[in-house]
Protein backbone atom coordinates (compact mmCIF):
# COMPACT_ATOMS: atom_id res chain seq x y z
CA UNK A 1 0.00 0.00 0.00
CA UNK A 2 1.18 3.49 -0.71
CA UNK A 3 1.15 6.24 1.88
CA UNK A 4 -2.13 7.44 3.42
CA UNK A 5 -3.69 10.37 1.66
CA UNK A 6 -5.92 13.25 2.48
CA UNK A 7 -9.46 12.84 1.21
CA UNK A 8 -10.79 15.57 -1.04
CA UNK A 9 -13.50 16.10 -3.62
CA UNK A 10 -11.15 14.96 -6.40
CA UNK A 11 -10.27 11.62 -4.77
CA UNK A 12 -11.83 8.69 -6.63
CA UNK A 13 -11.63 4.89 -6.35
CA UNK A 14 -11.59 2.15 -8.98
CA UNK A 15 -10.99 -1.54 -8.31
CA UNK A 16 -9.31 -3.63 -10.99
CA UNK A 17 -8.74 -7.34 -11.49
CA UNK A 18 -6.02 -8.16 -13.97
CA UNK A 19 -4.65 -11.47 -12.78
CA UNK A 20 -2.36 -11.78 -9.77
CA UNK A 21 -2.68 -8.67 -7.61
CA UNK A 22 1.09 -8.55 -7.04
CA UNK A 23 1.51 -7.60 -10.72
CA UNK A 24 -1.27 -5.06 -10.85
CA UNK A 25 -0.29 -3.40 -7.58
CA UNK A 26 3.38 -3.16 -8.64
CA UNK A 27 2.35 -1.12 -11.69
CA UNK A 28 -0.27 1.16 -10.16
CA UNK A 29 1.91 2.25 -7.22
CA UNK A 30 4.17 3.81 -9.90
CA UNK A 31 1.43 5.81 -11.63
CA UNK A 32 1.46 9.57 -11.23
CA UNK A 33 -1.78 10.69 -9.57
CA UNK A 34 -2.38 7.40 -7.77
CA UNK A 35 -2.57 8.01 -4.03
CA UNK A 36 -3.03 4.49 -2.66
CA UNK A 37 -3.13 0.91 -3.93
CA UNK A 38 -4.44 -1.96 -1.82
CA UNK A 39 -4.47 -5.62 -2.82
CA UNK A 40 -7.66 -7.48 -1.99
CA UNK A 41 -10.52 -9.69 -3.08
CA UNK A 42 -13.97 -8.69 -4.37
CA UNK A 43 -17.22 -9.72 -5.95
CA UNK A 44 -17.49 -13.12 -4.37
CA UNK A 45 -20.02 -14.59 -1.97
CA UNK A 46 -17.78 -15.48 1.01
CA UNK A 47 -17.44 -12.79 3.67
CA UNK A 48 -13.83 -11.91 4.54
CA UNK A 49 -12.20 -14.71 2.57
CA UNK A 50 -8.59 -15.71 3.08
CA UNK A 51 -6.02 -16.07 0.32
CA UNK A 52 -6.20 -19.85 0.67
CA UNK A 53 -9.98 -19.80 0.24
CA UNK A 54 -9.81 -17.53 -2.81
CA UNK A 55 -7.13 -19.74 -4.40
CA UNK A 56 -9.41 -22.76 -4.07
CA UNK A 57 -11.74 -21.00 -6.52
CA UNK A 58 -14.96 -21.60 -4.59
CA UNK A 59 -15.55 -18.13 -3.10
CA UNK A 60 -16.32 -16.36 -6.38
CA UNK A 61 -13.82 -13.62 -5.47
CA UNK A 62 -11.34 -12.02 -7.81
CA UNK A 63 -7.81 -10.92 -6.88
CA UNK A 64 -7.94 -7.15 -7.32
CA UNK A 65 -6.31 -3.87 -6.48
CA UNK A 66 -8.26 -0.93 -5.10
CA UNK A 67 -6.76 2.19 -6.68
CA UNK A 68 -7.37 5.53 -4.98
CA UNK A 69 -6.45 8.39 -7.28
CA UNK A 70 -6.57 12.15 -7.65
CA UNK A 71 -8.92 12.81 -10.57
CA UNK A 72 -7.29 16.21 -11.09
CA UNK A 73 -3.96 14.48 -11.83
CA UNK A 74 -5.07 11.35 -13.70
CA UNK A 75 -8.33 10.37 -15.33
CA UNK A 76 -10.24 7.13 -15.11
CA UNK A 77 -9.63 6.73 -18.85
CA UNK A 78 -5.85 6.96 -18.36
CA UNK A 79 -5.95 4.40 -15.54
CA UNK A 80 -7.99 2.01 -17.69
CA UNK A 81 -5.64 2.49 -20.65
CA UNK A 82 -2.76 1.39 -18.40
CA UNK A 83 -4.85 -1.51 -17.08
CA UNK A 84 -5.56 -2.84 -20.57
CA UNK A 85 -1.89 -2.69 -21.58
CA UNK A 86 -0.52 -4.53 -18.51
CA UNK A 87 -2.77 -7.59 -18.71
CA UNK A 88 -4.46 -9.72 -21.36
CA UNK A 89 -8.19 -8.93 -21.30
CA UNK A 90 -8.95 -11.68 -23.85
CA UNK A 91 -8.19 -14.71 -21.69
CA UNK A 92 -11.11 -15.97 -19.61
CA UNK A 93 -10.19 -16.71 -15.98
CA UNK A 94 -6.47 -16.69 -16.72
CA UNK A 95 -3.37 -14.52 -16.89
CA UNK A 96 -0.33 -16.44 -18.11
CA UNK A 97 0.09 -19.53 -15.95
CA UNK A 98 -2.33 -18.22 -13.30
CA UNK A 99 -5.65 -19.93 -13.98
CA UNK A 100 -8.97 -19.78 -12.16
CA UNK A 101 -11.89 -17.41 -11.71
CA UNK A 102 -9.86 -15.45 -9.15
CA UNK A 103 -7.64 -14.24 -12.03
CA UNK A 104 -10.44 -12.92 -14.25
CA UNK A 105 -10.25 -9.53 -15.90
CA UNK A 106 -12.59 -7.07 -14.22
CA UNK A 107 -13.41 -3.44 -13.58
CA UNK A 108 -15.36 -2.91 -10.34
CA UNK A 109 -17.07 0.40 -9.77
CA UNK A 110 -17.33 2.16 -6.42
CA UNK A 111 -19.20 5.00 -8.10
CA UNK A 112 -21.91 4.28 -10.67
CA UNK A 113 -21.16 7.70 -12.19
CA UNK A 114 -18.00 6.07 -13.62
CA UNK A 115 -19.91 3.36 -15.49
CA UNK A 116 -20.36 5.25 -18.77
CA UNK A 117 -16.66 6.17 -19.06
CA UNK A 118 -15.52 2.66 -18.11
CA UNK A 119 -17.95 1.09 -20.59
CA UNK A 120 -16.76 3.46 -23.33
CA UNK A 121 -13.10 2.50 -22.80
CA UNK A 122 -14.02 -1.18 -22.55
CA UNK A 123 -15.95 -0.95 -25.83
CA UNK A 124 -13.01 0.75 -27.57
CA UNK A 125 -10.58 -1.93 -26.39
CA UNK A 126 -13.00 -4.69 -27.37
CA UNK A 127 -13.37 -3.22 -30.86
CA UNK A 128 -9.58 -2.93 -31.22
CA UNK A 129 -9.27 -6.59 -30.19
CA UNK A 130 -11.91 -7.86 -32.63
CA UNK A 131 -14.53 -8.49 -29.95
CA UNK A 132 -12.38 -10.89 -27.91
CA UNK A 133 -12.34 -8.95 -24.59
CA UNK A 134 -13.81 -10.85 -21.63
CA UNK A 135 -13.36 -8.12 -19.01
CA UNK A 136 -16.38 -7.85 -16.73
CA UNK A 137 -17.71 -4.44 -15.66
CA UNK A 138 -19.66 -4.60 -12.41
CA UNK A 139 -20.45 -2.66 -9.26
CA UNK A 140 -17.95 -3.41 -6.50
CA UNK A 141 -19.25 -5.54 -3.66
CA UNK A 142 -17.83 -7.58 -0.81
CA UNK A 143 -14.30 -6.10 -0.98
CA UNK A 144 -11.85 -7.57 1.54
CA UNK A 145 -8.30 -6.32 2.03
CA UNK A 146 -5.79 -9.12 1.37
CA UNK A 147 -3.47 -10.32 4.11
CA UNK A 148 -0.68 -7.91 5.04
CA UNK A 149 2.05 -10.03 3.44
CA UNK A 150 0.44 -9.43 0.02
CA UNK A 151 0.65 -5.64 0.32
CA UNK A 152 3.66 -4.14 -1.50
CA UNK A 153 4.77 -7.69 -2.29
CA UNK A 154 6.91 -6.82 -5.32
CA UNK A 155 8.61 -3.96 -3.48
CA UNK A 156 9.53 -6.31 -0.64
CA UNK A 157 10.48 -9.35 -2.73
CA UNK A 158 11.81 -8.21 -6.14
CA UNK A 159 14.22 -11.18 -6.37
CA UNK A 160 11.54 -13.82 -5.65
CA UNK A 161 11.04 -15.98 -8.76
CA UNK A 162 7.49 -14.93 -9.65
CA UNK A 163 8.36 -11.28 -9.06
CA UNK A 164 11.53 -11.42 -11.16
CA UNK A 165 10.02 -13.31 -14.10
CA UNK A 166 6.34 -12.23 -14.14
CA UNK A 167 5.88 -9.00 -12.18
CA UNK A 168 9.06 -7.17 -13.23
CA UNK A 169 8.36 -7.45 -16.99
CA UNK A 170 4.88 -5.96 -16.45
CA UNK A 171 6.38 -3.08 -14.49
CA UNK A 172 8.98 -2.52 -17.22
CA UNK A 173 6.27 -2.60 -19.91
CA UNK A 174 4.35 0.08 -18.02
CA UNK A 175 7.48 2.20 -17.50
CA UNK A 176 8.31 2.05 -21.21
CA UNK A 177 4.79 2.41 -22.62
CA UNK A 178 3.62 5.13 -20.22
CA UNK A 179 6.83 7.02 -19.41
CA UNK A 180 4.82 10.22 -19.07
CA UNK A 181 2.61 8.62 -16.38
CA UNK A 182 5.44 7.35 -14.11
CA UNK A 183 5.49 8.80 -10.61
CA UNK A 184 8.68 10.69 -9.83
CA UNK A 185 10.23 11.00 -6.42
Amino acid sequence: MTQPHASNADTKVITLGGGCFWCTEAVFVRVEGVLDVTSGYCNGQTLNPTYAQVCEGDTGHNEVVRVVYDAQRISLRALLEIFFVIHDPTTLNRQGNDAGTQYRSGIYLSDEADRAEAQHVLDEVNAAMSGRVVTELEALHNFTVAESYHQDYFEQHPEQGYCAFVVAPKVQKFMKTFADRVKHG
